[in-house]
């Protein structure tokens, strides 16, 4: 995986911490929590999962520093320009795409079953976001029963991703694809509110 991938994984979910803070009242201190635990959450428990030590950015600091800049640089900005509506769930979107094939990899990396490896993208790419939810007293976004296809999404391009290493000669692209799969089919869920079905009893509660 080239570093790049990871430190732009890390930028766009810390960004989109500090927009998930807005409205809670909030120091700089408060957003910095939000901001460095929705951008190496996820990544933490898989790394913890697979007995991975250090966590990559205990391993590799550079991350922190990179959560860090970026939410500084976003909380100034802010101040001054209000970001679109959509502007959260758009660097969401890149944090699911980006950190969830990221994750597929490292695990596939340490001789894991295919379907573990999936499972384990998918933790690396949404746990950060539970985490920032929990921490600002939010049901977290994964949870919400009206919410569009989400770990859906990292579901279907990790496995897109793994099926195109076992069947096609070793090649880069491979986990480009999985990343465009995960954006586009979260990108088209928010604009055409696409979900999975809701879990619901014959038995109506009163």
């Amino acid at each position: 995986m080239p570093p790049w991938i990871e430190y732009f994984a890390v930028a766009v979910c810390a960004i989109s911490g500090v927009l998930a803070a807005e409205g809670k009242r909030m120091d700089l201190f408060g957003v910095l929590v939000l901001a460095l635990v929705t951008a190496v959450g996820g990544g933490t428990i898989r790394d913890l999962c697979l007995g991975a030590r250090p966590v990559f950015w205990i391993e590799q600091p550079h991350h922190v520093w990179t959560a860090l800049i970026a939410a500084v640089a976003t909380f100034i900005l802010v101040r001054f320009v209000h970001p679109p509506h959509r502007t959260l769930a758009v660097a969401d979107a890149f944090g699911l795409a980006l950190f969830g094939i990221a994750g597929t990899e490292k695990a596939l990396m340490f001789g894991t079953p295919a379907i573990v490896a999936i499972l384990l993208g998918i933790v690396t790419g949404v746990a950060g976001g539970i985490l920032r939810d929990v921490l600002r007293g939010e049901v977290p976004l994964v949870f919400k029963p009206d919410v569009n296809l989400y770990a859906t999404t990292v579901f279907a391009g990790a496995l897109v991703f793994v099926l195109l290493r076992v069947w096609l000669p070793a090649s880069e692209s491979h986990r480009y694809i999985g990343m465009v799969v995960i954006l586009l089919l979260r990108l088209a869920a928010m604009r055409w509110k696409l979900r999975l079905p809701a879990f619901r009893s014959r038995i109506s509660t009163p």
